[in-house]
């Protein structure tokens, strides 16, 4: 064994508490620590030493050269991309994660598998969904989208008389997909599965609102004559989380050839509160659904959900042939129902916190980064400096820079949340709505107050 790795062996334990000393510190200084770093230009070349310099240099060195720039995203103040930190029990559940190094792929080997089904039960009873619903973690809402279209495109082949995951779908008619305000990611997925992005085709909203008109929904799906498709309905858009009438849409069904897949990836936590659930009601009428965990749950990233009745068809698309993995088709054998072989144990965070705080306590992150949210609604609508693009639904805010006679320009949006940033206390994100150029601030993360709000 090489010098360096069989001393580091021997030191172990100080390792680690040097670790741990060094999360404390950066935790301890994490409201301080600039929100959005602004990186240096150029940084010098690094090259691979050639005998190494153990554990305890390559933290010093790492400290040098990218520590300082390291962003306080995790804090209360970062209000882009729909981010949450990660609460105490689930960054303790993610380093046991590393410690243990499971690949949760669904041997026997292990307990993993057991874990993450307990994970996924304790999601299913906080969204209320029946028990025929089985679910994996997957790497995030992208890959948990890829999972429903999958499904959704298997489906769409077997009312035409074919498995597509055995025969391919290139000598089919085409998959359309339909959506009111679908996330840039329902296209990713479409064009991975060979469905394309031309496919998705984007269906009238209703008058000031992201939600899917549902007398134009109707008539795309009339104007199909029978041939199935897939409907995304959404749960929460990026822009507004605004809500489409899922129970409406689902019942549609009963007229018209569709799987059914809602993207809750923003929105599905909403069924944690009294006063939110009613937004999310028909979610458990759905053939696929995604939920995102980086988001209202808290977990740290790479962690999303996916969520089906339809585990069968599940096992057709991903089912993976190799004699030492086993063939079973069962909801813990993971892989052969998701697109990884290879499986770290990301379920163990959010095992962590749920079991931590439960049903109250995300109840009340729910309801208080909503109740900001609003109050930050009420102040931008009463600022001169600003327009409130839309009505604060839940925990989105939209707004754009008021200028005098016209819109702002993208570049403006972009100098401002660039200057925004420079100051190091707040970090927001750019958008588009309805055609003008804006930003939004999203209000996620557990540790946000009042305080950071008047921020």
């Amino acid at each position: 064994m090489q010098n360096h790795l069989t001393n580091d062996h021997a030191d172990f334990e100080n390792i680690l508490d040097g670790i741990v000393t060094d999360a404390k510190r950066f935790l301890s200084g994490l409201d301080n620590r600039p929100v959005g770093a602004v990186v240096p230009a150029y940084f010098e070349p690094i090259n691979i030493p050639e005998n190494g310099f153990g554990a305890r240099r390559a933290l010093e060195l790492f400290q040098e050269r990218y520590e300082p720039w390291i962003s306080g995203g995790a804090g209360p103040r970062y209000f882009g991309y729909v981010t949450g930190g990660a609460t105490p029990a689930a960054l303790a559940g993610d380093w046991l994660t590393s410690v243990y190094d499971q690949n949760v792929l669904g041997s026997t080997e292990s307990i993993a598998p057991q874990i993450e089904l307990d994970a996924i039960a304790l999601l299913r009873q906080l969204f209320g969904l029946p028990d025929q619903f089985t679910g994996a973690f997957v790497t995030g809402a992208t890959m948990s989208n890829f999972v429903g279209l999958a499904l959704g495109r298997q489906w769409v082949g077997r009312q035409q008389g074919v498995d597509f995951a055995q025969k391919g779908s290139w000598r089919s008619a085409p998959v359309r997909i339909f959506s009111g305000t679908p996330h840039s990611s329902i296209y990713k997925a479409a064009a991975m599965l060979g469905i394309g992005r031309e496919a998705v085709m984007q269906v009238p909203c209703l008058p000031e609102r992201e939600a899917v008109d549902l007398t134009a929904m109707e008539a795309v799906l009339q104007s199909q004559n029978g041939q199935p498709c897939i409907v995304v309905a959404n749960a929460g858009t990026v822009n507004t989380v605004d809500f489409d009438d899922l129970e409406t849409i689902a019942n549609l069904k009963s007229q018209y050839q569709f799987w059914l897949h809602i993207d809750a990836a923003y929105g599905g936590f909403a069924a944690c509160s009294s006063r939110y659930r009613h937004l999310v009601e028909g979610l458990e009428l759905a053939d696929s659904i995604t939920v995102d965990a980086h988001k209202w749950l808290n977990v740290p990233y790479d962690a999303a959900m996916q969520f089906t009745p339809h585990l069968q068809l599940q096992a057709e698309v991903f089912q993976n042939a190799a004699a030492y993995l086993g063939s079973e088709i069962s909801s813990s054998n993971f892989v052969n129902l998701t697109p990884e072989n290879s499986r770290r144990l990301r379920a163990l965070p959010a095992w962590f916190t749920l079991i931590a705080y439960g049903t109250q306590g995300y109840a009340e992150i729910v309801e208080r980064t909503c109740d900001l949210a609003h109050w930050l609604g009420q102040r931008i609508g009463a600022s001169q400096a600003f327009v409130l693009l839309s009505p604060v639904c839940l925990n989105g805010v939209c707004f754009t820079l008021a200028m005098r006679g016209s819109n702002p320009t993208t570049n403006d949006i972009q100098r401002y949340l660039e200057l925004l940033k420079e100051s190091g206390r707040v970090f927001l994100t750019p958008t588009v709505y309805r055609g003008i150029p804006a930003m939004r601030a999203s209000v996620t993360n557990w540790r946000t107050t009042q305080t950071d709000i008047e921020v």
